[in-house]
């Protein structure tokens, strides 16, 4: 029976090289404090064995974990995997943190954590006391939570707070949500609307008061009235369901709605009623998931960037230590509009 090969470790390199293995795991830190020589000895050791450094090797320094946390919303996140209905926020942000973590010799680890749970501090410090994290990138709504701030800053944690503006602890950055309703917005006045509704999200996240913003900006820059053209929803289909009756009898001839989930009810709700989209009604939506690209007909959308946004609050959390001024000033990562089949010059 043939013997399994022994796996290489760090101890291996250090004999190799002739170094202690604190110096080995110095080299695999990148930390300042070692000579040229002896990095380049310890590097060609680790060529020449093919030894892949672990996580355990990484924090002998005892200064990093080498981990980095992200917190989403348990209840919604949940729901989305039982219901099957299509929402790519989770995978477009392991795409962007998993690999931009990578690249710096870092994991990235999920939580689900549910931000209205009385248990929440509990919960969370049970989970940073098991991993340790460098940093926690926090996604909507608990990149708003107050108490969720303040337990990651009293233990000294690095924080990226995604969708959030309010004062506090960590780095912040947004979507550019204000802008990207704006950009759909003035998309359906250049094609002559003038009665264009708009279905808001849930009022837990501060950004659905930025896409608010951006749509009555960009409908006053066009010497266009909103009055009832806003409908309160919440993200949900059912919210969808009842919030574009209200809008198409109050006249309007396009909806923005604040995700793909209320677009596609928005759909369901003119094809009920006999509407032809584009012709009878336009529709544009927000996040792009794969359900509105293959919807028919496929939905024109505000592509939101959720792989670099995440990619970028990894890149702030691992390099906090040298980048602190830019605590104070959020970092916008640009939105884009897609234009499909579901917009077109009202009728006459």
């Amino acid at each position: 029976m043939a013997r399994r090969k022994q796996a290489v470790t760090i101890k291996h390199v250090a004999a190799d090289a002739g170094v202690s293995l604190q110096t080995v795991s110095r080299v695999i830190n990148k930390e300042p404090n070692v000579r040229p020589e002896m990095m380049a000895r310890v590097q060609e050791s680790i060529a020449r064995l093919g030894y892949v450094p672990s996580i355990a090797a990484q924090r002998m320094s005892g200064s990093r974990s080498y981990l980095v946390m992200a917190l989403n919303d348990r209840e919604r996140t949940i729901d989305g995997w039982k219901s099957r209905e299509g929402t790519d926020w989770v995978d477009q942000m392991l795409f962007g943190g998993m690999l931009t973590c990578a690249e710096h010799g870092y994991r990235l680890i999920v939580e689900l954590v549910d931000t209205h749970s009385d248990h929440i501090e509990r919960e969370l410090s049970a989970a940073i006391a098991a991993l340790q994290p460098d940093g926690v990138l926090l996604t909507p709504p608990h990149s708003a939570n107050p108490k969720i701030m303040a337990l990651l800053d009293a233990a000294g944690i690095e924080q990226a707070r995604i969708g959030s503006l309010m004062p506090g602890p960590g780095f912040r950055l947004t979507m550019g949500d204000d802008l990207a309703a704006a950009m759909a917005t003035r998309h359906l006045v250049e094609l002559g609307h003038r009665r264009i509704g708009f279905i808001s999200g849930s009022l837990e996240y501060e950004l659905s008061g930025w896409r608010v913003d951006g749509w009555r900006a960009a409908m006053a820059e066009a010497g266009l009235s909103t009055e009832g053209m806003l409908a309160q929803g919440d993200f949900s289909i059912e919210s969808g369901r009842v919030c574009a009756p209200e809008l198409i009898d109050a006249g309007a001839t396009a909806i923005i709605a604040s995700n793909d989930q209320m677009a596609m009810a928005t759909l369901e709700v003119a094809r009920a009623r006999g509407l032809a989209v584009p012709g009878d009604l336009s529709i544009v939506s927000f996040d792009d998931t794969p359900v509105v690209r293959f919807a028919h007909p496929p939905l024109t959308a505000i592509e939101q960037p959720i792989a670099a946004v995440t990619a970028r609050a990894v890149e702030l959390i691992i390099g906090a230590r040298s980048c602190r001024a830019a605590l104070d000033t959020p970092v916008v990562v640009t939105p884009s509009l897609t234009v499909r089949d579901s917009t077109a010059p009202p009728k006459s």
